[in-house]
């Protein structure tokens, strides 16, 4: 097999096209891998408009699972025919923040498939740019990890989305039997969390989203751990103006929640559920809002409030995961919603957009 399909961002970063490309063959410090399942997020799509792709056209997609193709003549460790987890962030692996297990802040972050996060030199990201969206995929020999019989590839796929909610935790820095809003808690992000909750000493969560009948099932998932929802269709039509999120979520926990974690992308919620915090609490934000928040910084200091900002995930977050799925503590087959074939990309890249049904996690299976 000489040639391969892969979803493509063209130059103007607008189109995106399946087609087929020649497939990768590994670099001496390389592996190649079949994929056999790669996630689906919106993101994508949101940061191609910013303009946040560094190399244009590019093979999409930063979570994927599969089997080991070929392996370069330097790469150790690794052999034909293994299961492997990509872990598609490239950095430099030496400085103060890679080795204290911060590696989204190295300068040289950037994500194989997705985008760079600044505009310095990233020899790196320059030469493993293209993604897993595809039928092969090549990448440092080093960027992946064993995965055990146990754990599907879809769920392997998924398993950066679930190491985001684990990170989202720990800056959170929880205290047992805490309170905990989720927004946005019917996307992937707000249902990863919502299953990781009993890990972290959650004992009530409040999740808000905007239909009632999506977060009643999501609510399904918090593993006995009580989950009130707050739909933003059943508030009255100014509550935005009003403020009636934060009125509510005072109702429901009047000495306020220990922490908010906050996957919305845009609008008031945000600056709503803050006022929804106690004392000392955090806002953990993951959702890239660029709405300002109303709160001046006199609200934060008088409430110690701390506002996190936080993007990805660590590597020991992803192995910590796979060890969680590996044990049967966690389980997370359920979340994946939908199954699309690699050859029907462009139509699971229209549903996502859409989102007329529910959906948490998709997946695509060359």
């Amino acid at each position: 097999m000489t040639t391969m399909l892969a979803l493509r961002a063209q130059r103007d970063a607008s189109t995106l096209v399946l087609e087929d490309i020649p497939v990768p063959e590994p670099g001496p410090m390389d592996v190649v891998v079949r994929v056999a399942s790669a996630g689906l997020a919106p993101g994508i799509m949101h940061l191609l408009k910013m303009g946040a792709f560094k190399h244009l056209p590019t093979t999409l997609g930063f979570e994927g699972a599969g089997t080991i193709a070929a392996v370069g003549s330097d790469a150790t460790g690794v052999h034909i025919g293994d299961r492997v987890r990509a872990h598609t962030f490239l950095n430099c692996r030496t400085c103060i923040y890679c080795r204290t297990d911060r590696d989204m802040m190295c300068p040289q972050q950037s994500m194989m498939g997705y985008a760079a996060f600044n505009d310095s030199a990233m020899p790196l990201y320059d030469e493993y740019h293209n993604g897993v969206l595809a039928e092969y995929v090549r990448l440092p020999y080093w960027l992946v990890d064993p995965l055990p019989q146990s754990i599907s590839f879809d769920v392997a796929a998924k398993v950066h989305t679930l190491a985001n909610a684990v990170r989202a935790f720990k800056w959170a820095e929880l205290p047992m039997g805490s309170t905990v809003v989720v927004t946005a808690a019917t996307g992937a992000m707000g249902t990863a969390t919502v299953k990781l909750a009993k890990h972290f000493g959650v004992a009530d969560l409040i999740l808000v989203g905007r239909h009632s009948d999506r977060l009643k099932a999501v609510a399904e998932l918090s593993g006995g751990i009580p989950a009130t929802i707050v739909a933003l269709d059943e508030l009255p039509d100014d509550w935005a103006a009003a403020g009636a999120l934060a009125d509510r979520l005072r109702e429901l926990a009047p000495g306020g929640a220990h922490a908010v974690l906050d996957y919305v992308p845009d609008g008031p919620v945000t600056g709503q559920v803050m006022g929804g915090l106690a004392a000392g609490g955090a806002l953990v934000h993951m959702g890239g809002n660029r709405t300002p928040l109303p709160q001046p910084p006199l609200a934060l200091m008088l409430n110690m409030w701390r506002f996190i900002g936080t993007r990805a995930c660590t590597r020991n977050d992803a192995l910590e995961v796979l060890r969680l799925l590996e044990t049967g503590a966690l389980t997370a087959d359920e979340l994946i919603t939908h199954r699309f074939p690699l050859s029907d990309v462009m139509g699971a890249v229209d549903a996502v957009k859409r989102r007329d049904e529910p959906m948490w996690m998709p997946v695509i299976n060359p």
